[in-house]
């Protein structure tokens, strides 16, 4: 129970309860909420998900809330900015590939998925004021990020300030025992434990787990930053990005994101402290992660592919290939790159060029406009190869 309670954990809020309710085998019902902003999962959700999986295999109840109605509004935690609403189109199809790729991880079947528009759709505006009579405005604006965004002269919108409210009355509706979340989530976790006080509940449990460093090494994990390993990425482009990883974060991604034993771990921070070659820790946290979503076989087979086309500078093999047809329509790069979808914008094939991450037949590309005839090998980045048909 130890590591349980302590590995990648940052506090806990309510830790002699939840001892007391492990110890007496009392089932909690623990909430996990996620707003589906973005299509996918990376491994930094992973870090709580997998914590939640161990508490569901001592035979807690887990609840997988899935923000379909606070998503139209968007944490404001950490954000310097409004975020943009998203359209319930956009929502219901991040919404199926959370539900798939959840299951990478927890026992689905097992866990209780709920949606917070089953009561925050119904709330009427009598039912709202009465909510936001319960919480101070002196003490909501003292929330850091609020804060900061009102001292600078940033807009700060109404709806925004309204969004820990919801989110701390999911945590009535569903009458959580214990909530998880990031240590940013901090001030909307605690949010919860006071409302449900307030209205006459038990305060929840909170469990705050530690956030994991994207590839960058400097801010947490987002999609957003490009900065992440999504749980779906190929075999291939998972160990790619663990091998860009800085070599101050191998041990706290071993930490968070595997189940290497701790002991072994420290082992490692001993050897790499000694001077040992972090390459060769860096490629068995590689494999161990590909392994993870992929199975050993896909591990293995990652780690030949990768080794052959960097370490070995054979080139890239023909499964790492894609196949794209010329058209007489977009046969100038920028066009073409934007026109296939192998880069999402016009601003992002510039910014690559101007990062040197695009070649075309090994040469580095400096000119957004140059010509295409078809049979060009493209590069985009360290691991994505085109090759043009005509």
């Amino acid at each position: 129970m130890d590591e349980l309670l302590t590995r990648g954990v940052d506090q806990i809020i309510g830790q002699a309860e939840l001892e007391q309710a492990i110890a007496s085998g009392r089932h909690l019902r623990i909430k996990f909420g996620v707003d589906p902003t973005r299509p996918d999962l990376h491994i930094g959700h992973a870090v709580a998900l997998r914590k939640l999986r161990q508490f569901q295999d001592m035979g807690h109840t887990v609840i997988f809330l899935i923000g379909d109605y606070t998503t139209k509004i968007g944490d404001p935690s950490g954000k310097s900015k409004t975020r943009p609403m998203l359209t319930d189109d956009e929502i219901a199809t991040h919404v199926k590939t959370y539900l798939d790729q959840v299951g990478l991880i927890l026992d689905v079947k097992k866990a209780e998925i709920r949606y917070n528009s089953e009561w925050l759709s119904k709330l009427t505006f009598g039912d709202l004021i009465s909510l936001a009579s319960n919480v101070s405005v002196a003490q909501t604006i003292e929330r850091e990020d609020f804060k900061n965004r009102l001292e600078s002269g940033q807009e700060l919108s109404l709806h925004e300030i309204l969004y820990p409210l919801m989110q701390a009355y999911d945590s009535v509706a569903l009458e959580a025992d214990m909530e998880f979340g990031g240590t940013d989530q901090l001030f909307n976790l605690m949010a919860g434990r006071a409302l449900q006080k307030k209205l006459g509940q038990k305060p929840q449990i909170v469990f705050t787990c530690e956030l994991l460093v994207g590839l960058d090494g400097i801010k947490k994990m987002s999609k957003s930053l490009d900065n992440y390993v999504g749980v779906t990425d190929t075999p291939l482009d998972m160990y790619g990005k663990i091998m860009s990883l800085p070599d101050n974060m191998i041990a706290s991604y071993y930490r968070l994101t595997t189940e290497i034993g701790l002991e072994v771990i420290d082992e490692l921070v001993k050897t790499l402290a000694g001077g040992a070659n972090p390459r060769d820790s860096k490629a068995s946290l590689a494999r161990e992660t590909v392994r993870i979503y992929h199975g050993d076989k896909a591990a293995l087979k990652a780690e030949a592919d990768w080794n052959a086309t960097f370490r070995d500078k054979q080139g890239p093999t023909a499964e790492q290939i894609e196949e794209i047809k010329l058209t007489g329509k977009d046969n100038i790069l920028i066009d073409f790159l934007v026109a296939a979808e192998i880069i999402p914008s016009r601003t992002e094939v510039r910014r690559l060029i101007s990062s040197n991450g695009i070649k075309v037949d090994g040469e580095t590309v400096s000119d957004e406009n140059q010509d295409l005839s078809g049979g060009e090998m493209i590069q985009v980045g360290k691991r994505r190869f085109f090759k043009l048909k005509k």
